[in-house]
């Protein structure tokens, strides 16, 4: 059974390829749902306080960045490089511009800076599953013999 979860994906029949990647894909929208607050504003600590506080954790954030983590470790396990920033990266980006976009911030001359936002957390979410996948896939079995494969083939052996 484990063999058979850590097989590349290449290898498997095209139903099973895709629905691993469509579950990969809803595990990557679930994380993002569960450890991020849908609304992103600013509140007030209390009715009637001054002192306001973001309703993001540092746990939820965590949290989110151990399970983009594994989800890119697995993918860079068993296929392409580009399907982990398409299937790990990709879901929470668009679901963290579709709250900022729906969720205005208020009108303290900050409002505007969203898109800076959302760019910097984009950028650091897909560089960090990209460097992860990549580094899994240099555990890949497959990749190592076929390497070998080649170097005999070409006489470098």
């Amino acid at each position: 059974m484990t063999e058979k979860l850590l097989r590349p994906l290449r290898t498997r029949p095209r139903p099973e390829r895709w629905l691993t990647r469509v579950l990969g894909a809803a595990l990557s929208c679930a994380a993002y749902l569960v450890c991020i607050p849908w609304d992103l504003r600013d509140r007030p600590e209390s009715p009637g306080s001054y002192v306001e506080t973001t309703p993001v954790t540092g746990t939820g954030l965590l949290a989110l960045a151990a399970v983009l983590l594994l989800l890119a470790v697995h993918f860079g396990l068993r296929d392409a490089l580009a399907w982990p920033l398409l299937l790990v990266a990709a879901p929470p980006a668009i679901l963290l511009y579709v709250s900022l976009r729906t969720h205005p911030g208020p009108a303290d001359g900050f409002a505007g800076l969203w898109p800076l936002t959302w760019a910097a957390v984009t950028l650091l979410g897909a560089t960090a599953v990209l460097v992860v996948s990549a580094v899994a896939r240099q555990f890949r079995t497959d990749l190592a013999d076929a390497l070998d494969e080649e170097r005999f083939l070409a006489g470098q052996w």
